[in-house]
């Protein structure tokens, strides 16, 4: 029997914890092999590890998130976390039914690591991904000066799905969690803060660099009207 989602979940990503709920309506997870990609990804792969009751991966690029992540999910016994290039895993061939992530491919790398996904995913096998995307294609300077220091190379909203039907993805739904991202950047910016009083100092660390993004990010949408431009949208994908 599948256990049940907490009704409030600590997702620290755009989209908070909407995309996996989106997920986990949309696809029988239970007994399907899952890899998570991204830091602050450790509530979404405990969550994946009770639904499918299999052990759940993550996978993070640098040490830092891999030592705060072991750390935040020490008692999971259902958990994996792993220090590996995005672009090129370890893993087998046609490995995992459900790869997932949540703003974390949104960049100039993006070409290599669907690359990457699509090997690692076995036929027919999920992908859902959270991106945050440009809500229109003239844009003014203060926006691209929150892509340029967040490393954000979005798709445009009206395009995103012709991207991913190019790499042979069919395209099972989208949904538009734009309107997240006010709750994402007051919300989240505030319980960060608030979390590194209680935090060891190894873990402050991690989550000073989140909240020095989220900070810049936030002032930019909340204050100068970049929620007229930037949006987040998650799909979920099948394989062809």
């Amino acid at each position: 029997m599948n256990v049940k989602m907490k009704s409030n979940l600590n997702v620290f990503l755009p989209g908070l914890d909407n995309q996996i709920r989106f997920l986990k309506r949309r696809i029988e997870l239970k007994g399907k092999r899952t890899l998570t990609i991204g830091s602050a990804s450790e509530e979404i792969v405990k969550l994946l590890a009770s639904e499918t009751e299999l052990k759940a991966e993550l996978i993070v690029e640098d040490y830092n998130s891999l030592i705060n992540s072991r750390l935040l999910i020490s008692e999971e016994k259902n958990t994996i976390v792993k220090l590996m290039d995005f672009e090129v895993t370890d893993y087998n061939n046609e490995e995992f039914d459900v790869v997932y992530t949540q703003g974390g491919i949104s960049n100039p790398r993006r070409n290599k690591i669907v690359k990457e996904i699509k090997r690692i995913l076995k036929p027919e096998g999920i992908f859902c991904v959270g991106e945050v995307v440009s809500l229109q294609e003239e844009l003014p300077n203060v926006i691209l000066d929150i892509f340029d220091s967040s490393e954000l190379e979005p798709l445009a909203s009206n395009k995103i799905e012709d991207y991913y039907r190019e790499r042979n993805f069919e395209v099972v739904e989208k949904k538009d969690l734009s309107f997240t991202l006010s709750d994402y950047y007051t919300k989240n910016l505030y319980e960060l803060k608030k979390s590194v009083v209680n935090l060891e100092e190894n873990e402050k660390s991690y989550y000073k660099k989140l909240i020095n993004m989220i900070s810049h990010e936030a002032k930019a949408f909340l204050n100068q009207g970049a929620d007229e431009y930037i949006g987040f949208y998650s799909l979920i994908l099948k394989k062809l």
